[in-house]
């Protein structure tokens, strides 16, 4: 990114607090998670004679029903959704950008085939069909990971292929076809690198979908297993305490929303950064 994109960032997040604000806070989640191991307590250690006590100084978000900390198993659990959210984010921008710049660059019927899978594919209740495959693979991070990223990159395609079919008319693209230069030398030099502020802006958004897709699959006890605990299992362990502990769902529901909002936010900002005439407008 050149300077002028990066003015552009400034500007944007000093216009709205919201976005800065937004910024903070997901730096502050994300080097709070990396720094969970620093947490005074072991959020798998159950302690029989402390469960469900009410948040105080020595528990800052309370106990669980099995006497551990809510803050310590926030702090890790927010390690696992935030990883989740950014590896799916990068199979799914890998995958999408793959198709739509293939798509895109090469057009006819190579270009009818896969906008059509990808046209059947987004017709599909991605959510059920995540279901279905969680429950004949084996549980765990590793599956989550793939089944949210190999079934959120259809947008994605569909954005890169617009770009593409726009930058590969420009002048510098037509020199490097007339020159000779391969077809795979000419989508990884000329069209990808110009169409990397869009892929920036959707990944940014992709994020915050598949966080809120972890943890709507964790709620439902078919994501992460116990011990280990992200915001949505953590909000399925409440359900049963919501009366007696109702912070026990609060604080990881916050987290997950405050998280989600926050990469909307910076995912505005970048666009109209990365779009200077829209911010002219």
């Amino acid at each position: 990114m050149n300077r002028m994109i990066w003015r552009n960032i400034a500007t944007q997040l000093k216009e709205q607090k919201l976005a800065l604000v937004a910024l903070i806070l997901l730096a502050v989640l994300i080097i709070a998670s990396t720094l969970a191991f620093l947490s005074p307590h072991d959020p798998d250690k159950m302690v029989v004679t402390e469960t469900l006590q009410s948040p105080s100084a020595s528990h800052w978000f309370g106990t669980d029903d099995q006497g551990r900390d809510v803050f310590a198993r926030a702090l890790y659990g927010g390690r696992i959704s935030l990883s989740v959210g950014f590896l799916s984010m990068f199979i799914a921008v890998l995958v999408g950008t793959a198709v739509g710049t293939i798509s895109g660059y090469f057009g006819g019927w190579i270009d009818n085939t896969l906008m059509r899978i990808v046209d059947i594919l987004m017709s599909i209740p991605s959510f059920f069909l995540m279901l279905i495959l969680n429950a004949y693979l084996k549980p765990g991070i590793t599956t989550i990971v793939l089944i949210i990223g190999l079934l959120s990159w259809m947008n994605i395609s569909r954005i890169v292929r617009a770009e593409t079919l726009s930058v590969k008319e420009r002048e510098y693209v037509l020199y490097a076809r007339v020159s000779g230069q391969s077809t795979f030398g000419i989508i990884w030099k000329h069209i990808i690198p110009n169409i990397m502020p869009t892929i920036i802006v959707t990944a940014t958004i992709n994020i915050a979908g598949a966080i809120m897709m972890e943890s709507s699959l964790s709620f439902l006890g078919l994501g992460v297993q116990p011990p280990n605990a992200s915001w949505g299992s953590m909000l399925n362990s409440a359900q049963g305490y919501i009366g007696e502990a109702p912070y026990m769902a609060l604080f990881p529901g916050l987290l997950i929303l405050v998280t989600v909002l926050s990469f909307n936010f910076l995912g505005d900002v970048l666009r109209v950064a990365f779009e200077p005439k829209a911010n002219q407008r």
